[in-house]
């Protein structure tokens, strides 16, 4: 696995606490750009080449996560989730609290099964009936090293699953992070300013794009980002026939018309560079989940906005799959898009 996605899919950020991400998205696209700036919304923005229009292309820097809400006199932490998160895949997780003297691990705990009633076990432990232990005697030992609004993260992990499958925390959306940083090294001289914009609060309302597209004013842009891939058992293929390995999804419609409605415009241009390339490619429309192109394309005026997706297996859990080949094809028809247009 490249180091340099290694290090982007362990980051710690959850939603309005992206700064570690943000530091290493600034450094690495000062490498291909002409400017960058974190501006007062914590957006990462890197600007490349030269022209009357401007071509914005977006990934977001959040994850979801968890945020220390209240700890009991026996030194147990509560919490509030931050983004969407099953409870079900919660208990029995390792997490890292990210305080200011240093990482705390914890463990997520409940009230064991050999002790509960029958009508427990026959229901979803909701996240605010568990706790994470940190191994703490009482409240003032546990706040020694902790604090209230701590954010947590579950414990890094990324690594190859078997040749082009890879896993790790947060690919949602680091890998979109990740090829933000690879489309600007590959892009060549464009007669159009390129802004490449690492974004924050995804998870949590699509509000960095928000800020960051209405300063930019773009005459186009594409949010990249992951999509939910059904090749997985559970999951019907009426419901989702994307595949991991199978290439970049090129996002139709979200949310069932409540994110991006993709124009037909920009939906032909989409698929016939694709085609004309030989990208492999699948068609994504989601009837549920939106990305930042659903903020982006309702801003000022309206700005004519696609939407590139990678296919993973187990979005917002600790763990997700991808492949690094889905990856590399969003990275050539982004490119191949920004050179069309």
């Amino acid at each position: 696995m490249d180091q340099l996605l290694k290090k982007i899919l362990d980051a710690a950020g959850i939603s309005g606490y992206e700064k570690d991400v943000a530091s290493i998205m600034k450094k690495e696209l000062e490498k291909s750009c002409d400017s960058v700036e974190i501006d007062s919304f914590g957006n990462v923005i890197a600007k490349k080449g030269k022209g009357k229009k401007k071509i914005m292309v977006c990934a977001h820097m959040d994850e979801v996560g968890l945020l220390v809400k209240y700890i009991t006199k026996e030194g147990y932490i509560h919490f509030i989730k931050v983004g969407g998160i099953d409870d079900r895949i919660l208990l029995g997780n390792r997490v890292i609290i990210k305080a200011k003297l240093g990482d705390v691990v914890g463990i997520i705990g409940s009230k064991a099964p050999h002790l509960q009633k029958e009508e427990e076990k026959n229901k979803v432990t909701k996240h605010d009936e568990m706790f994470i232990d940190i191994g703490a005697k009482s409240r003032e030992d546990a706040l020694k090293r902790v604090s209230i609004a701590d954010q947590i993260i579950f414990e890094p992990n990324s690594g190859v699953l078997h040749g082009k499958l890879y896993y790790g925390k947060a690919p949602d959306d680091r890998i979109g992070c990740y090829a933000l940083i690879k489309i600007m090294e590959k892009l060549k001289k464009t007669n159009a300013e390129i802004y490449a914009v690492a974004t924050t609060q995804e998870e949590v309302g699509l509000k960095g794009a928000r800020t960051s597209s209405f300063k930019i004013d773009p005459d186009f842009a594409i949010a990249v980002d992951t999509t939910i891939a059904g090749d997985n058992p559970g999951i019907r293929e009426q419901d989702s026939s994307l595949k991991v390995g199978e290439g970049v999804c090129i996002t139709i419609i979200e949310a069932s018309g409540r994110g991006v409605i993709v124009s037909e415009k920009i939906k032909d241009m989409f698929i016939d560079t694709a085609k004309k390339n030989k990208i492999k490619h699948q068609i994504d429309v989601l009837e549920g989940g939106m990305t930042d192109g659903a903020m982006i394309y309702m801003n000022r005026a309206g700005i004519p906005t696609g939407v590139l997706s990678i296919p993973c297996r187990y979005l917002h859990a600790p763990t997700g799959v991808f492949s690094i080949d889905d990856v590399d094809t969003a990275v050539e028809l982004a490119i191949k898009a920004i050179e069309q247009l």
